[in-house]
C-alpha cells in the first residue's frame, strides 16, 4: 500500500479560512480528516484580500491550530480560493489528426485543450483551470477520454476558469508570509467541494450544487455527467447575520451566535418557540426573543437568496431534476425546505461522501471546500499539481525550506 502522508486544504473563503489536515496516499483515493480548524479573517472579503498581515496572521493561526492538534508537520498545501474576481466560460477546441495511423495519442489531446484554452483575456487574468466536459470524434459526441481511439477530427469541448493576476498575488503573499516559501496555481474550491458532495449519478441526471457562504454563494449546473457553467454570486449567509443584528438590536458577534444555535429557515416547522436571551449593542442590557420571531427575520433574506438562484435555474436551457445544498450557511434549521418551497426542485444537504474522519468534521458542511481541496487534482488535463511546502513544527522555530 503507498505510504500515507499529511496533506492540508487550505480554503481561502469569503470571510473565513478554513483549514483541513489529512491523511491521504499518492492516488488521493484515500482520504482520513484528522484535524481541522475554522476562524473568521477581517483580511479577507468576499475571497479577495483586503489586508495581507490579517490574511497572512488567520493563515498561520488556523493552520498552527490544526497543527497542535496532532502535534505533527504540514508537508503539502492544497490552496482553495473564491470570490467575485473568479470568471468562468465554456469553450470548444479543434484539432486535426493527420497521421496514416489515425490514432489519438495524450499529446493529441493535450494539444487540442491547449487551442481551446486560446481565449481572449485581459492582461491581468490567468486561467487556474481547464476542466474537459466532453470531447467528440469525427462529429460522435459524448466521448470522454479520446485515447487510443481513432479518427481523424477531434474536437473538445471545455469550462475555463480565469482569476485575477493581482488578486492571487495577494494571496500568496499573505500566505508566504504565513510561513510557506512557494505556492503553485490555486484550486477553485467550488468546484472541489462538488467532487466530494455530489454524487456521479447526480451528475449524470443533472442537478445544481448551491455553495451557500458567508459573503458569496457559489453554483455549478451538471449535466450528462460535467460541468455546464458555473458562477459566483455576491451574496451569502452574512446577510442573514446582519439583518438579524439590526433586528434585535445586537451585536454582529452575538447575531451570528443566535443563527448558529436557535435559527431555523422554514418557520413551519416550529413546534415551540422558546425564548432566546441575549446581550443588547451596547454589551450590556438583556434582553428577550423566541424563535418565532427568529424565524421571521431569517425567512424573507433566505427566500431573496433563493429566488436569485432561481432566476440563474431559469436561465439555464434545462431545469435541474435535483440540488444540492451545502456550505455554512447551508447549516440552518429546514434549509433544504426553504429552499424546495422557492425553487420547486427536490433538495438534500450536500456532506462530504466518502471521507473518513470525525463525525463533527465529514458531517459539518463548512468543511465541505477544505475537504474538497483533498481530493481533487488540479488541472488533470494539463497534469498541474499543488506543490508541497515542509514547514517546521508549530513548537519549533519555523524554517523556511522548500521541497518540490
Amino acid at each position: 500500500m503507498p505510504r500515507e502522508e499529511l496533506v492540508c486544504g487550505l480554503d481561502i473563503g469569503s470571510g473565513q479560512i478554513t483549514c483541513v489536515i489529512g491523511k491521504t496516499d499518492p492516488t488521493k483515493e484515500a482520504i482520513e480528516i484528522v484535524a481541522s480548524s475554522i476562524i473568521p479573517c477581517r483580511g479577507v472579503n468576499g475571497g479577495v484580500v483586503v489586508n495581507i498581515n490579517e490574511t497572512a496572521l488567520g493563515v498561520k493561526k488556523v493552520i498552527e491550530e490544526s497543527e497542535t492538534k496532532i502535534d505533527e508537520v504540514i508537508h503539502e498545501v492544497y490552496l482553495g480560493i473564491r470570490g467575485s474576481h473568479i470568471e468562468t466560460v465554456n469553450n470548444k477546441g479543434v484539432s486535426a489528426i493527420l497521421r496514416t495511423d489515425k490514432e489519438i495519442t495524450a499529446e493529441d489531446v493535450t494539444s487540442v485543450i491547449e487551442n481551446a484554452k486560446a481565449i481572449p483575456m485581459q492582461a491581468d487574468r490567468v486561467i487556474i483551470d481547464a476542466i474537459p466536459q466532453q470531447f467528440q470524434i469525427d462529429r460522435q459526441k459524448g466521448v470522454h477520454d479520446p485515447t487510443g481511439m481513432e479518427g481523424t477530427h477531434l474536437e473538445v469541448f471545455i469550462h475555463i476558469i480565469t482569476a485575477s493576476s493581482t488578486t492571487l498575488n495577494n494571496i500568496y503573499k499573505s500566505v508566504a508570509q504565513a510561513g510557506f516559501t512557494a505556492i503553485e496555481p490555486p484550486i477553485y474550491g467550488l468546484i472541489s467541494v462538488g467532487d466530494v458532495v455530489v454524487t456521479n449519478e447526480e451528475k449524470e441526471l443533472g442537478c445544481l450544487l448551491i455553495d451557500l457562504g458567508g459573503q458569496t454563494t457559489g453554483l455549478i449546473f451538471y449535466s450528462e455527467g460535467c460541468i455546464k457553467s458555473s458562477k459566483e454570486l455576491m451574496m451569502g449567509s452574512d446577510l442573514i447575520t446582519k439583518d438579524i443584528s439590526y433586528g434585535l438590536k445586537t451585536s454582529l458577534i452575538q447575531a451570528r451566535e443566535i443563527k448558529e444555535k436557535h435559527g431555523i429557515a422554514f418557520p413551519g416547522m416550529l413546534k415551540t418557540s422558546e425564548d432566546i436571551n441575549y446581550i443588547g449593542v451596547d454589551g450590556r442590557a438583556l434582553k428577550t426573543t423566541n424563535r418565532k420571531q427568529l424565524a421571521e427575520i431569517i425567512a424573507p433574506r433566505l427566500e431573496e437568496i433563493f429566488e436569485k438562484i432561481m432566476d440563474e435555474i431559469k436561465n439555464q436551457d434545462v431545469e435541474p431534476p435535483s440540488i444540492i445544498l451545502t456550505g455554512g450557511g447551508s447549516m440552518l434549521e429546514g434549509i433544504e425546505k426553504a429552499c424546495e418551497k422557492v425553487t420547486g426542485i427536490e433538495t438534500r444537504l450536500g456532506l462530504p461522501q466518502g471521507i473518513r474522519g470525525p463525525n463533527e468534521i465529514v458531517s459539518n458542511p463548512s468543511y465541505a471546500a477544505a475537504i474538497g481541496l483533498l481530493k481533487y487534482h488540479p488541472g488533470q488535463a494539463e497534469g498541474h499539481r499543488p506543490s508541497s511546502n515542509l514547514r517546521s513544527s508549530p513548537i519549533l522555530k519555523r524554517l523556511a525550506k522548500f521541497f518540490k
